[in-house]
């Protein structure tokens, strides 16, 4: 049950104007970006470049799964009937669209597309810089490893729900999700719409990012919105089983991974909701610094990049949390790495060709992030031993334990 705080929180979420404080943002997807403006409902696929100019459509591909098991993927549209959508309350209930990804059998299936081509416009239009041959078409296009209407694997398995930052679309955690899945785990990777470039709703439409750029609600109440929202997805899959494939689901450990602000929504929903019993920030400055013993003693891993995110470094919101975690927990910088070495932007930016303005290769950087988030929940959720956390590793010198 939410504690008073929260409460409060989740009731000033619905009545709050978008013309609120200015919100702080993620950052651009790539280091040339433009600024993020708001997306629009599109019903149809525009070339993103004229063809006189545009040079030859890039291709792109993420890393494989590096697990057991093949990665299934399915998409999901909840609706939450208890709340109205918190940015655009005239447009009715809160509407999700979450990615499922989970643990299949090998040769089963069809790939499943990255975006559909209504998020891909979307992506393209306000996350990815003119003129290195990105368009809608590619973006949907890439090769992700994960294989639609693929015949489950046999079995329980925890389930991480995953939150993208703010400003991208849930597809830019799909390196992660897949291995995740591949290596025994059911993953909600969860779209929040009015956040991000773009996420297509059950009616077809893309809704359009109410909370991007200046002018929009702060982040910390966007935090607190996605704790919400991440306590309504486990609701619906393990309490009321809306996914065909919730069998597949053991409810005794749940987990929550999330980017920049999803890492920062992570111990809000985890103050929420008791049964996440164990949370990932990856480069997210905490939004707000929990009381000591606000997690009761579950587990939490700090994942960031090395500029700003060491013990003493200048966000300070990292420090200022630690000594409030009072279970296992562990903190790691990566020797630099960019915002958005934790996400596939890096891969995709690197790919096309993007200057990124960060030394870290983006393939390293997201065998860092599956490395150390999967053994993170390898200990916490499934109890396997994992000497990766116990301190620096030579297989991981760009890897550095903090405290």
């Amino acid at each position: 049950m939410a504690t008073p705080r929260r409460r409060l929180a989740a009731s000033a979420i619905v009545a709050l104007s978008v013309t609120a404080a200015t919100v702080v943002a993620s950052g651009t997807a790539f280091a040339s970006a433009p600024a993020v403006q708001t997306v629009q409902s599109v019903p149809t696929v525009q070339p993103a470049q004229s063809a006189q100019s545009a040079p030859a459509s890039a291709s792109f591909s993420l890393p494989a799964p590096t697990g057991p098991y093949a990665a299934g993927e399915d998409t999901l549209h909840l609706t939450d009937t208890s709340r109205l959508d918190p940015w655009r309350p005239a447009s009715g209930y809160r509407q999700l669209t979450v990615s499922m990804f989970y643990p299949a059998r090998r040769g089963t299936g069809q790939p499943a597309p990255y975006m559909t081509l209504g998020e891909a416009q979307g992506f393209v239009q306000y996350r990815v810089p003119p003129g290195f041959g990105v368009t809608p078409e590619s973006v949907a296009a890439v090769q992700t490893g994960a294989f639609a209407a693929a015949k489950a694997a046999p079995g329980k398995f925890p389930l991480v729900v995953l939150s993208p930052g703010l400003e991208n679309p849930r597809a830019t955690l799909t390196a992660l999700a897949t291995d995740l899945a591949s290596h025994g785990y059911v993953v909600a990777l969860i779209g929040h719409p009015g956040e991000d470039s773009g996420e297509q709703l059950a009616d077809g439409s893309i809704s359009p990012c109410v909370t991007c750029g200046s002018g929009g609600p702060p982040a910390d109440v966007i935090a607190a919105s996605r704790g919400v929202d991440v306590k309504f997805a486990i609701d619906q899959l393990v309490d009321h089983h809306v996914w065909a494939l919730s069998h597949l689901i053991d409810k005794h450990a749940i987990g929550m991974a999330g980017h920049s602000l999803g890492g920062a929504a992570a111990p809000l929903a985890m103050e929420d909701d008791p049964r996440i019993l164990a949370g990932v920030n990856m480069d997210g400055s905490f939004q707000q610094i929990m009381p000591p013993g606000a997690l009761g003693g579950r587990s939490f891993l700090m994942l960031g990049r090395d500029e700003d995110h060491t013990a003493g470094g200048s966000d300070t919101s990292w420090s200022d949390t630690w000594p409030a975690l009072d279970g296992y927990k562990r903190w790691f910088a990566v020797t630099g790495a960019s915002h958005q070495a934790f996400t596939d932007i890096a891969i995709l930016g690197q790919e096309a060709g993007i200057p990124l303005g960060y030394p870290l290769d983006a393939f390293r950087g997201a065998q860092i992030t599956r490395t150390y988030v999967e053994a993170f929940f390898d200990k916490t959720l499934k109890g396997c031993p994992e000497p990766l956390l116990d301190g620096n590793s030579a297989a991981y010198p760009d890897v550095a334990i903090q405290s």
